[in-house]
């Protein structure tokens, strides 16, 4: 017997078994009259197994009752038990729902804007492409290297919310077959466009991912999801999607590396989510390579800390002068209210 608020669907078996004890018949007997296991009529009582036209006309001539009767008391057993489950599963689903910044993503105009909780739910399956939302657990469909600031229940679904749309607009981008060999040869390149601006370097460095089988996109932030950067598989390419709301250059380049170190380290298409090692790896991975760490160490020895001075290791370094103030500002160098002229904020467009 299955139960929901509305629906209750109980099986033919129930009927079978009222039978069996008007007539004080066993259920050994009665298989024995059948001709069928013992174990297939236990089952068939109970609702474990299907109750087949064949199993109706044997029914008729033990029971006296025709199979018309039981094949009825199947097909209303076999929708009740659809009708049941999807409105349990609809439940969960609205509670599910819930948890989820719809709103915003309406707003977005990721999904349709609706009051309604079962019109969110069905707006939610269909943007996410699956049939309940219980399945977004799952790590096959949800398999995603991330880089962001925290971690809750709302934040992960956030974070599914994200990557979906990073990965519903990758869909329009024509990339090559990954090559990640020739991402790595690709670096130096995609270094030196940090001093460019971003109506240069944008559309540069997509053509330059898209040539190593990577699609990359820019979106907003969603509120709730702590997320900076995330990269997964996508069919036969890679996704790298990157937070874009008025971000300091420093923050926009790090995310970025991040997000590579991810690929060229082996973090993305596993079938466990990144740990916190991988995290840290990724970090460092940037780090050095967007400042060599013994350059650096050279630069912080000297301790020239003045404008000039980061200017002339930032030239030295190929790279934005901001790049050099955040990593310095992040260590503690200097205050984080000191050389933020040097730190450009951009504007990229979604």
């Amino acid at each position: 017997m299955i139960k929901s608020q509305t629906y209750i669907a109980t099986p033919p078996g129930a009927t079978i078994k009222e039978q069996l004890n008007d007539r004080g018949m066993s259920q050994k007997e009665f298989a024995a009259r059948m001709d069928m296991s013992e174990k297939h009529i236990s089952k068939l009582i109970n609702g474990d197994v299907q109750l087949t036209p064949e199993t109706a006309v044997k029914l008729e001539l033990v029971l006296g009752v025709p199979a018309k009767f039981w094949n009825n008391l199947e097909a209303i057993y076999r929708e009740k038990i659809i009708k049941a489950e999807a409105e349990n599963t609809m439940d969960y689903d609205i509670a599910i729902t819930r948890q989820f910044p719809y709103n915003e993503m309406a707003k977005l105009g990721w999904v349709i804007e609706t009051r309604s909780m079962a019109n969110k739910v069905e707006y939610l399956r269909k943007y996410f492409e699956v049939v309940n939302l219980s399945l977004l657990g799952n790590r096959e469909i949800t398999n995603i290297a991330c880089r962001r600031l925290a971690i809750t229940d709302k934040s992960d679904l956030a974070l599914m919310a994200w990557a979906q749309e990073a990965k519903l607009k990758a869909r329009e981008v024509s990339t090559a077959s990954v090559n990640i060999s020739k991402l790595i040869s690709s670096i130096p390149a995609i270094r030196s466009m940090t001093v460019l601006d971003p109506t240069e370097f944008c559309p540069e460095i997509k053509r330059t991912f898209a040539e190593c089988g990577i699609a990359l996109v820019f979106l907003p932030h969603l509120k709730g999801s702590f997320l900076q950067g995330a990269t997964f598989m996508d069919g036969n390419k890679i996704v790298v999607g990157l937070t874009v709301r008025g971000k300091d250059a420093d923050k926009f380049w790090f995310s970025l590396f991040h997000e590579l170190a991810h690929i060229i380290l082996g973090h993305v298409g596993r079938n466990t989510n990144t740990s916190d090692e991988d995290e840290s790896a990724a970090d460092k991975w940037a780090e050095d390579t967007l400042i060599p760490a013994a350059e650096y160490e050279v630069f912080r020895e000297k301790g020239d800390y003045s404008e000039k001075g980061v200017l002339d290791f930032a030239n030295e370094q190929g790279i934005a002068p901001g790049i050099v103030v955040g990593r310095m500002q992040m260590e503690g160098l200097i205050k984080y209210s000191i050389l933020n002229d040097l730190k450009e904020k951009y504007e990229i467009a979604v």
